[in-house]
Formats: C-alpha cells, sequence, structure tokens
C-alpha cells in the first residue's frame, strides 16, 4: 500500500525517552510546512504516543477494501496519521501482547493502510533492537526506503545504547541519514539562553564516530512542549527558535536527498 508514497523515512532509537516520537511529529509537520503531503506511521508499541502529540487522542479508524484508513488532520488532507494507539481504548492502556502477535500487528500496519498521494512518510518506530525492529527491516526491505534518521540525547548512557542501532541498521542494510541530538541544553522561556544541563555534543562525536552527517542539535525548550496535543508546527509558532532552525535544515537536507534521485 505504499505505491503511491514518493519518499519514507523511519526514525529511530536504541534507547526510549529520547523524544523520538517529538522528533518524528515535528518533522512531520516541519514537512507540511515546506508544502509537502505527509504521512505519519506511529508503530511504536512500547509508547504509541503521536495521537497524543497531535491532540488526535479518541479518533476512530476503520477499515476499507483496501486497508487501513488513516485519520487526516485537516480537509486538505495534507498530514495522514496512523497509529497503533488508535486502537487501544485510553492512553493508560498497555499493549499486552506476545511476539507473534506484535509482529503481525507491525507488518499489517506497515502494508494495509491505504495512503493517499504523499510526498513523505515518517515513520516511528519502537525502540531497541527487537522483534519489533526486524519485522520492520524486513518489511522495508520489500518496499522503497530512503533510510533512517536516529535519534539520541548527550548523555553516555543514551549514545552506548545508540551505537547499537547504527550496528544493527548496517548489518540489516539501512541506509543510515544521519544522527539528530535531543535534548541538548535547556532553553529558559524568559531569556532564551540555553544551558547544558546534560553533557554536550554527544550527537557530534557520535556521528563523527559512526560517519555519518550530523544533523542538527534540539533543545529541551518548554515553548514546544506547550505545542503538544496540537497540530501546531514549530516552524509557525516559534519561528526563530533553535528548534525551528534545525527541522528547517533537516527539511532542507531531505529535499536534496530526494531531489538527487537517492534512496
Amino acid at each position: 500500500m505504499l505505491d503511491k508514497v514518493k519518499n519514507v523515512i523511519i526514525v529511530l532509537s536504541g534507547k526510549g525517552g529520547v523524544g523520538k516520537s517529538t522528533v518524528s511529529t515535528q518533522l512531520a509537520l516541519a514537512l507540511r510546512h515546506a508544502g509537502h503531503k505527509v504521512g505519519l506511521l506511529d508503530i511504536d508499541l512500547c509508547g504509541p504516543s503521536v495521537p497524543f502529540l497531535l491532540g488526535l487522542e479518541g479518533s476512530d479508524i476503520y477499515q476499507c477494501d483496501e486497508g487501513w484508513v488513516p485519520i487526516y488532520t485537516d480537509e486538505s488532507k495534507t498530514l495522514a496519521v496512523m497509529s497503533i494507539g488508535f486502537l487501544l481504548k485510553s492512553r493508560t492502556d498497555p499493549v499486552i501482547w506476545r511476539g507473534p502477535k506484535k509482529t503481525m500487528m507491525i507488518r499489517q500496519f506497515l502494508t494495509d493502510v491505504k495512503w493517499e498521494e504523499l510526498d513523505y512518510l515518517i515513520i516511528d518506530t519502537p525502540p531497541g533492537t527487537s522483534d519489533e525492529h526486524i519485522t520492520v527491516m524486513e518489511c522495508m526491505r520489500e518496499v522503497p526506503c530512503n533510510g533512517a534518521i536516529i535519534v539520541t540525547t548527550p548523555q553516555g548512557v543514551a549514545l552506548d545504547d545508540v551505537r547499537k542501532e547504527i550496528t544493527f541498521c548496517k548489518k540489516t542494510g539501512i541506509r543510515l541519514l544521519g544522527i539528530v541530538e535531543n535534548m541538548s541544553g535547556f532553553v529558559c522561556p524568559n531569556c532564551t539562553n540555553c544551558t547544558n544541563i546534560f553533557s554536550s555534543n554527544g550527537g557530534v562525536e557520535l556521528a563523527n564516530h559512526a560517519q555519518i552527517p550530523h544533523l542538527g542539535t534540539l533543545p529541551i525548550d518548554p515553548r514546544v512542549g506547550v505545542l503538544a496535543g496540537s497540530t501546531a508546527s514549530v516552524l509557525d509558532e516559534l519561528p526563530d527558535s533553535t528548534t525551528a532552525q534545525v527541522l528547517r535544515g533537516l527539511v532542507q537536507h531531505l529535499d536534496a536527498l530526494t531531489a538527487a534521485g537517492g534512496p
């Protein structure tokens, strides 16, 4: 069902809690801001948070003859969203499934969603290198995939796990588009000065070590957190923020990559 999708970008991390879903969501909104038609697929079984981040909790999805129908955030259908979270009754419901059922559901969401014409499909994946990851990679072999964006935070414990993710991608043949370092420093909502509350430049050093591009460093910005629960893009609401600058550069990087004809 990805035959109408021009470009597929996977967002990965070997570590949970690094803000991968927030990066996926804001990247999708930034691509829409740039005039693209975008799909966002949330298959993070550990914590499908995209419905909450976009204010879509409680939305009902249904199946037609051609597969699952995604949720559209506006009448122009410029952003389509599908999440395993839509199958849960509430945000507090856990996904208590054994491996085979998890594998079946992930495969179904990757292959049986009725996407319309899309310029980009962003796939938010589970953290780690488990069965769920292997299922994603196996499905990606059957469709054109531009590659993966890795999300990390600057702490050493996160970087160690993300190194495993990079090795996993290389062994499974997934192209690495680059690394985004998230939660690097805290931006004061009053004076906008950034203070490093953790270590810094871990993403840059890891990118250099893995010989892949460093795509930007995102701080903790309370003003961005306020946007959770809506479809507001940082590029619209906080155009002069560091987060907006990084996302703008990331969109330009992806557009240049796809214009060159690269997966």
